[in-house]
């Protein structure tokens, strides 16, 4: 369940960050398979909104990370200052398979629609399927809470998911921000 307002106690809540914006991802297909950078003032910048958030919310200086670039290098500052990092490979983004990397253009309209018409269970690329993303997300739970963590949108949403997998792709929402918080269950 995502925030509404200031509806969850700290004490209850996953703090979940989307991580900087990473370089070369425009007009790619870009899951778990994809290690892309991320500027440096970019992932120093959220980990310092972070580092304010935690003060001013008195929330425990640590932080869970997906082990990609994108996610990791956030949490590398933070461990610079101070912080425990926990790097976790349960808040990976989808695994797109062979679809990883190419250009949006480049991957066929056809393989595009067979994910489409069976959204929930086709894995796309033969990678991971969006069900099997949802049973991962919903599954990992931290060692204590609240818990901060920088995953990716794909992630966020599944955690965020109510109910079954949806089966048609337009009932999907739109990821967040690079950088947004979202406070989960």
């Amino acid at each position: 369940m995502a925030e509404t307002g200031q509806d969850l106690a700290p004490a209850d809540a996953l703090w979940v960050w989307r991580h900087p914006r990473p370089e070369g991802a425009a007009g790619r297909c870009v899951g778990a398979g994809s290690d892309l950078p991320v500027h440096w003032r970019r992932s120093k910048r959220l980990a310092r909104r972070i580092q304010a958030q935690a003060r001013r919310a008195r929330l425990p200086h640590c932080i869970h990370t997906s082990p990609l670039a994108r996610c990791r290098a956030v949490g590398r500052w933070l461990r610079r200052w101070g912080w425990q990092h926990r790097v976790d490979a349960a808040l990976l983004e989808l695994d797109f398979g062979h679809w990883e990397g190419k250009a949006w253009t480049a991957i066929g309209q056809a393989e595009v629609d067979a994910w489409c018409a069976d959204f929930a269970r086709h894995a796309p690329g033969g990678g991971e399927s969006l069900s099997q993303l949802l049973a991962r997300a919903r599954a990992w739970q931290p060692a204590q809470r609240p818990a901060l963590l920088v995953s990716h949108g794909g992630w966020m949403l599944a955690r965020a998911w109510a109910g079954p997998a949806p089966q048609e792709a337009a009932a999907w929402p739109a990821a967040p921000r690079y950088g947004e918080l979202r406070r989960l269950v």
